[in-house]
């Protein structure tokens, strides 16, 4: 993190620089101040540039407090807060460019977007004359209207799949209901919720959870036959003895 920081400052030897190293640790404070940070005036930067001076520490010190580092731990930990703060105060100095910058980058890493050529991927499902006209599909097809268009339409769309798909209109009788109509109202659910609404809401979710579990049968039946007839009759290679290439 800390080279990174040096090389976001353009130090030119961001990569070889050893805090540890004396020499090295005071040009970077001194680069730093000098070029990104600039608290001091020119003259009063003399004691830092003085790197091979025995007053230096002292001079750094004071340095420190100045700037308002609130470091107390190591030389190395206090010479990242201080590229911390050139970090910032560079930023600060020219803000617009950055963002102009990082917008850029967003535009560069956007997704490239996709137009599509279905007209329904354009319809507003919110306009007056779209809820119209599921509402008039609904009359049409004798749907019960829900206050949300969009379940109306949903109700719509099934009724539309399972009763007038091409196998049920070459075969009407397939998907009429015969028989006499199943007395869900007097049945029993063996509870008693206190409210005959909600009675009946319950066995009408009892009955939708029944037919749920009948058509997940009715899949897994046909996914088992399906299996049967692959592997009841494999395709045999006499000539090279194998059963099922």
């Amino acid at each position: 993190m800390f080279k990174s920081k040096l090389k976001a400052l353009d130090y030119m030897y961001w990569d070889k620089v050893n805090g540890n190293n004396v020499q090295h640790f005071r040009k970077l404070v001194v680069w730093l101040e000098d070029q990104k940070i600039r608290h001091y005036t020119i003259q009063d930067r003399a004691g830092l540039r003085e790197i091979n001076s025995n007053e230096w520490d002292k001079h750094f010190e004071k340095y420190l407090l100045d700037v308002g580092c609130p470091i107390t731990t190591t030389n190395i930990d206090k010479l990242e807060w201080l590229a911390g703060l050139a970090v910032r105060l560079e930023f600060e100095d020219d803000v617009e460019k950055y963002r102009q910058s990082k917008n850029e980058n967003k535009k560069d890493n956007a997704v490239p977007s996709v137009k599509s050529t279905n007209p329904l991927d354009n319809l507003n499902f919110q306009q007056n004359e779209f809820k119209d006209g599921v509402k008039s599909l609904a009359q049409i097809l004798k749907i019960g209207q829900h206050s949300d268009h969009l379940t109306t339409l949903d109700a719509c769309g099934k009724y539309i799949t399972h009763r007038l798909n091409p196998t049920a209109l070459k075969n009407p009788n397939s998907v009429i209901l015969k028989g006499t109509p199943f007395p869900i109202n007097n049945t029993e659910m063996g509870f008693d919720m206190g409210d005959k609404i909600l009675n009946n809401t319950a066995k009408a979710l009892n009955l939708l959870y029944i037919q749920d579990l009948r058509n997940l049968q009715t899949s897994i039946n046909e996914t088992i036959v399906a299996v049967q007839n692959i592997t009841a009759n494999p395709k045999t290679d006499t000539k090279a003895g194998k059963v099922g290439v």
